[in-house]
Order: C-alpha cells, then structure tokens, then sequence
C-alpha cells in the first residue's frame, strides 16, 4: 500500500522564504504536505522533476476575476501560470454585500471588468452568500475584500457629498457583518464613483472596523499620476490613524509627471515602516494599466449612476466641459493628467458592432475617421453602455523595476479576463516575473522572487498553512522549469499559456498535469478567521449546473 498521494522527487525546492533551493523530494497525501526530504517512501503517483523547481503556489493579491471564476470555472488564464489562490473584492467595487439597486447600476458600471455572462444567477447578497458560492467548487481558492465603494453605493448613494454620522455608522455594520462572515480586509477604488467621494476621516473610521478584526486596507488611492505621491501619503495617514494595516496595490508611479520617481514612493514608504505603519505593496510587471474607458472620465459625470453619466455625455454643454477637463485642465478620472488619447487603447466592448475599435487607440480611430478624439470617446461609451475596457500605456520600466526589488513587495496581477483583447498580464503575469525579471534581466533573485509571490503574501493574508513548501501545509504547489518558463501573452495575441509550468496543484489536487488544464476544481474561499475545507472535487462539468 501507497504510503502518500503524490510524490515528488529531485526538484529544486524553493519553499517561499527566500532561502537557497535545496534538492528534495516532497510528499502529498490528503491535501497536505506530509513530509519534505530525502528517502520518503512510496507513492500512488510519483513525479520525477529533475531540472524543475517546486514552490508554492503563487499568490494574485489584487484579482478582478469576481464572476469569471464562477461563469467560467476552467479559470485556465490563472491556474496555467500559477496562481493557487487570488484576491478578489478589489478597487472598491464588488458584489457582496449587495441589494437590488446596488445590483443594476454596478453590473452596468464594472461591466467591463466582469463581462455580462448569459443567466449568470446572482443569488447572494452577503459576503457569506459569495463566499459559499465559491466553495461549491473553484478552480484556485480566492480570498475576498469588502468593496467600499460598494457599501457607499447602498448606504449614500452615488452623490458627491459627506456621509454623515449615520450613513457611516451604517456602513460600519455592513463591513463588520462582512469581515465577521469571513472577508480579509476592505479595498477602495478612489478614482472610482461613489467610493472617491469618501473624505480621508470616513476612511480612517472604516479602517479602524477592519483594524479591529485584524484585517487590512487595500486602497486604488486618488491618483497615479498628477499629485500620486500625495494620495500615497494620505493612505499612509488613513493606515496611521486608524492602526490598520496597509496594503498599497498596484503600486505604480504612471503618467508623464512620474518618470524616474519610483524611488519618492519607496521613500515614503519606507519613512511609513519606521513610523510604525504595517505596509505592503503588490505591482504588475507590465507598463500598461486596465481598466474601463468610463474611468478616466471626470467624477462629477457619474454622479446620479449610470443613466445619468448617459444623458451627461449627450448633452453638448456636458461634452463641453468634459472636454475641458480632460483635454486641458486634467481630469481626476485620469489622474490629474491630461488625457493624451494616443495612450488610451481600446481593450474590450460588449456592442458587437464596435468589436473594429479593438486593439487601436482613440487617437488612430479619429485619425482613421475623421473625428475628434473626444467625438470617438463619447462614441464609444454611449454606443457600448459604459461597457469598453482600455489598456492604458502611461508606465515606466525604471518605475516598475525600482518598486518591485522593494522589501514590501508581493505579485498582483490586476487582470481583466473580459474583452477582446484583454491585457497580457490577465495570462502572463507570473511567468514574466520568473521569465523576464529573474532570469533575463536579474531584477531579481528567483528564491527572492519566489518569497515575494508566496510567503510574503500568504503572510498579509494572515494564513498559517499556506504560502510555503513546508510539512503539514496544504499542497498549493507550482513546478516550473527556471531554464524555460515565461510568458507568451503578448499585447497582440493576450490568451496564450505560458511555457515552462507544466504541473499546477491546488489543494493537492492537480489543475495542471503535463502542462494541460484537468477538469478539476479544488478550490475554495479563505476566510479571514480560518477556513471552511472545502466539498468533495468536482469537474467542471459538474460545477456548470450552479451558475
């Protein structure tokens, strides 16, 4: 009789502390790490990985796969490059908690990130509700944050104006109900309606509920651009005042204004860590962004919803100032920059009849019609409902390179799986890191590299049990060939399987076996205050019947 589930023998462990590789065989049974060594007995499957390294499996801590992971549970863009766990409830705009209202005008308003999947059977509206549903069967686990945007949708509305004592004290119960159902923190989206209209003390009073709890902030603070390093600060402060800790994602210095000022954010950061503050960091390890072309609008459209941003952009004096603001003065939706349109590509749409805007940028679409680039824009967003996605090219390497050598720095992929022509990063993140970072250019060292994509984040998540190639953790494990592995995801063709991974595990079960998605899905929510684990595995198939 076999006595482990799964053997591996003569990889290079890398155990996700950022010590020097050993060779070692490791030993799965039940789950679970049973054992890392040498000499470990027989097995019902034995994996010879010579020339591989094994690691935990990566962390996404910053994931807008909200409902794709649901409608779509292959979730194959994720489990092929890694990731066995991935953050969701980001930028302060989810599903849960929710109310009917919040609902309608949230589905059309993240469309873009989220897609509008046919029937798709949204029977929750608790964090407990959404979590349940992921634990019906996943492709990786998924930890969640309670949106604040969200909360101030239901509780305020979408008015630019202070909540008062009540409405806080309101929205102070939904995220107590959701950090106590099992939420691991809160996230913000401050250059996203109606979240950007909380005042930095209406943060600092929420922060100090998921302080409380033991939770973390996980902020899209008001600028990346124009005035990014004062929105950090102010984060920082948020996280002072309320002694929670901070999680700075998709920490980027963008825009024109930023060049070369990757190391003013570090400094302040690290000025943050000797004061006493808990920060971390997560980046992608690209120059674009993503995110929908209604974002770099102006706050003041959005406000009344959806319809409302519809008629304002109809409406000749609206588009007047719209164009001011974006054209001339700078709009807060683009960071405080003006909107140079030669940057903003089109990335997805939800009107067939737009799918020829895809791929090009605003600026080649008026040239090629002979409009203005702000006719194009009010265009496409009319004609599209709100629902266009945008890759949008303001990054700089120096930046990138600079923030993610930093002590605080975990892996966030920021994907969109929605669209066209969705951004690489949604299918190349983290074989990127491991391609191009460590073994082309040496940014970093790949045991550190491994640290910052596994244990450093597993640590932020509070958990005790994952993050590490150590007995008695569960078996979230990634082989990778460190010769090979890279991304082939590019900006032209984004859908592409990275080479290099050739076996996946999540939960000790395998997602990727010889390279190929199995019809597994073994993965479950995590929740702040331990773990429900988990029904039995079930295919694919099986799991289309509950969305």
């Amino acid at each position: 009789m076999a006595l482990t589930d799964l053997l591996i023998t003569g990889a290079t462990v890398l155990d996700g502390t950022g010590a020097p590789g050993v060779r070692a065989d490791v030993a799965v049974t039940g789950g679970r790490i049973m054992a890392v060594g040498n000499n470990l007995g027989t097995s019902d499957r034995v994996i010879a990985a010579d020339g591989l390294v094994v690691s935990p499996g990566f962390i996404d801590m910053h994931a807008h796969s909200d409902v794709q992971i649901l409608a779509n549970p292959d979730h194959t863009a994720k489990v092929s490059q890694g990731v066995t766990l991935e953050v969701l409830g980001q930028d302060g705009l989810s599903f849960a908690p929710i109310d009917d209202p919040t609902l309608a005008a949230l589905r059309r308003q993240i469309a873009g990130w989220n897609g509008e999947p046919d029937d798709f059977d949204f029977s929750w509206s608790t964090v407990a509700g959404y979590l349940g549903r992921l634990d019906q069967g996943i492709a990786c686990n998924a930890a969640y944050l309670v949106p604040q945007g969200t909360l101030r949708m239901m509780v305020v509305g979408t008015e630019n104006r202070p909540a008062t004592a009540a409405e806080i004290d309101e929205m102070k119960r939904l995220l107590v109900a959701g950090l106590e159902q099992g939420a691991v923190g809160m996230s913000s989206g401050l250059t996203y309606t109606p979240g950007m209209f909380a005042s930095t003390d209406e943060l600092i009073e929420l922060c100090k509920v998921v302080a409380a709890y033991g939770g973390y902030y996980s902020p899209h603070q008001r600028s990346y651009g124009e005035g990014a390093l004062a929105a950090y600060d102010e984060m920082v402060e948020v996280a002072r005042q309320s002694g929670c800790a901070l999680h700075l994602t998709h920490a980027t210095m963008n825009f024109e204004p930023n060049e070369g000022r990757g190391g003013d954010l570090l400094a302040l950061i690290d000025k943050g860590l000797a004061s006493g503050v808990d920060i971390t960091t997560d980046t992608y390890p690209y120059l674009p962004g993503s995110t929908t072309l209604a974002a770099i609008l102006p706050s003041w459209t959005a406000e009344g919803g959806p319809d409302a941003q519809l008629a304002r952009l109809q409406d000749a004096d609206d588009q007047a100032r719209i164009i001011r603001d974006m054209e001339q003065i700078g709009s807060d939706g683009c960071h405080g920059c003006v909107t140079d349109w030669n940057t903003v590509e089109i990335g997805g749409v939800k009107n067939p009849a737009l799918e020829g805007a895809v791929g090009n940028t605003i600026a080649a679409i008026a040239a090629g019609i002979g409009k203005p680039p702000a006719w194009v824009f009010f265009d496409l967003l009319v004609r599209d409902n709100l629902g266009t996605t945008i890759l949008h090219h303001v990054g700089h390497e120096e930046n990138v390179r600079t923030i993610m050598r930093h002590s605080t720095h975990t892996g966030g992929s920021d994907a969109i799986l929605v669209g066209g022509k969705p951004h690489p990063r949604a299918w190349g993140t983290f074989p990127r890191y491991l391609g191009r970072y460590v073994r082309e250019l040496g940014v970093l060292e790949l045991a550190d590299c491994i640290h910052h994509l596994t244990g450093r984040p597993a640590r932020r998540l509070g958990l005790t049990d994952r993050g590490l190639v150590r007995e008695g953790y569960h078996a979230d494990l990634v082989l990778f060939d460190p010769v090979t592995v890279r991304d082939t995801a590019t900006f032209e063709d984004p859908c592409r399987q990275a080479e290099g991974i050739p076996y996946v595990f999540v939960n000790g079960v395998p997602v990727i076996d010889d390279g190929r998605r199995t019809d597994a899905l073994p993965g479950h929510a995590i929740r702040r205050a331990g773990e429900y684990p988990g029904p039995a595995v079930r295919s694919t198939d099986a799991a289309k019947g509950i969305v």
